[in-house]
């Protein structure tokens, strides 16, 4: 009995404090992740990043260090921690290469939630698709195209190519070619075209729109009919301004060639 009360004895004084120690680390430690935690989510939320992507990125601090904390806590009791580094180290490389495509899509969602080349709402064209954004996440962006199909694309190829970003400004110029015939009056074709664009309300007055011959064709004289009018309006300032050619130039006996020119659109939102 006294050999076991001996051996009790030994046994807390050589275990007793590196117990007392690895719990300090723990209760220690995990105060001070918590501490991390909040203060990651405060700094990402004052920096107005998506909710998904501060909680994910808070997350994913909290469980690192939990992890780190942990390890120290075991080799303060005397356990080999190297063969759970290693075991950790292995999975974390197994887990990135199998979900490399994903890892490579969260960065990508990332990158655009920080730096933010579109928002809900932008009509885009990227990742070889157009649409309007509905929704940003971390690994896909969901666009709704112009006839109302639902578009899912993945961040990583969205943000492998170029981004175009129809509504990021205020206004757009909208570009027209009206052709003639070589034996109408250039001067009065453009009187006619003026005349058009300062009917119409919706076409701004600065920048100031912009009449010129764009091109000698084989069968046409193709002027070039460009003016500046707020995103919003661009389409119904388009439509309208064609059929006003058509029948301003019909009104005021202006020939237009047939075949015209065809006018070359890049984008059908």
């Amino acid at each position: 009995m006294e050999q076991i009360v001996v051996k009790v004895q030994e046994w807390i004084a050589l275990y007793g404090l590196k117990a007392i120690a690895a719990l300090v680390i723990l209760v220690f430690g995990r105060l001070v992740a918590k501490a991390l935690r909040a203060t990651i989510k405060r700094v990402l939320q004052k920096g107005k990043v998506d909710d998904t992507l501060v909680l994910f990125t808070s997350s994913v601090s909290y469980v690192a260090i939990m992890a780190f904390v942990i390890i120290a806590a075991l080799g303060q009791l005397g356990i080999q921690t190297t063969s759970f580094v290693a075991i950790l180290g292995a999975a974390g490389l197994a887990v990135g290469l199998a979900l490399q495509g994903s890892l490579a899509n969260f960065a990508a969602g990332v990158l655009m939630i920080i730096f933010k080349p579109f928002k809900v709402g932008d009509y885009i064209e990227g990742g070889g698709v157009s649409g309007t954004v509905e929704e940003i996440g971390i690994f896909t962006t969901e666009l709704k195209s112009p006839d109302n199909r639902k578009i899912i694309v993945p961040n990583a190829k969205m943000t492998s190519d170029n981004i175009v970003n129809y509504t990021a400004k205020d206004t757009r110029r909208i570009d027209i070619v009206a052709g003639v015939s070589y034996g109408d009056d250039l001067d009065k074709v453009k009187r006619v075209l003026e005349g058009i664009l300062a009917s119409d309300e919706r076409i701004l007055k600065d920048p100031a729109p912009t009449i010129g011959v764009l091109a000698l064709a084989d069968s046409s004289v193709n002027l070039a009919v460009r003016p500046w009018v707020r995103t919003s309006d661009y389409w119904d300032v388009y439509f309208a301004t064609q059929e006003s050619i058509k029948k301003s130039f019909d009104a005021e006996g202006i020939s237009i060639p047939f075949p015209q020119q065809d006018i070359h659109i890049h984008n059908t939102q």
